[in-house]
């Protein structure tokens, strides 16, 4: 089962990485704006039958930005195949082979897979434990290191995060 979970995680942010090359007003025409809630987004796409709901946030500080792509942090519902609270990090670099990153909230941290330039928890407790300390935190880092062995830290605002963990589940029937 992790297995085929990595796999379709994998597949999964190559198409999202397509997805987001695409130039700014396609992009927006795909996504629908549910709100804005303190530092984080809420979005949906597709309509019944393939329904995917998402909230995401850009760090407020990052390491080396200058030399890095997009960066952000998603946390996304897709009810039609029974996947929610999945957590997904968007490094803006390609992760060294076999490192993971790191993600921690509070006291409590998750080590998270890598592949490319997303990385993901490796089971769905680890995303729903994740995803409550979202809700309950105020600050979030992620660590990684690029494939030119240079460390990053970005910290990202938790505010908001209820609210618009609360939004995607309204969209996506999860309330």
């Amino acid at each position: 089962m992790i297995r085929a979970r990595n796999l379709f995680l994998w597949l999964f942010a190559l198409v999202l990485g397509v997805a987001a090359a695409i130039p700014q007003p396609s992009h927006a025409q795909d996504a629908e704006l549910i709100g804005r809630f303190g530092d984080w987004d809420a979005y949906t796409r597709g309509a019944a039958g393939s329904r995917f709901c998402y909230m995401v946030s850009k760090p407020k500080e990052a390491s080396l930005r200058s030399r890095r792509g997009e960066i952000f942090f998603l946390v996304w519902h897709r009810p039609d195949q029974k996947e929610f609270d999945v957590v997904q990090v968007d490094i803006g670099y390609p992760f060294k082979d076999g490192s993971e990153a790191e993600v921690r909230v509070g006291g409590d941290s998750w080590n998270l897979f890598t592949r490319d330039e997303s990385a993901w928890t490796y089971k769905p407790a680890d995303d729903k434990a994740l995803v409550a300390a979202l809700r309950k935190g105020s600050r979030m880092s992620v660590k990684g290191v690029s494939g030119r062995n240079n460390p990053t830290t970005d910290s990202y605002s938790l505010k908001g995060t209820s609210a618009a963990y609360s939004a995607i589940g309204k969209a996506c029937g999860r309330s």
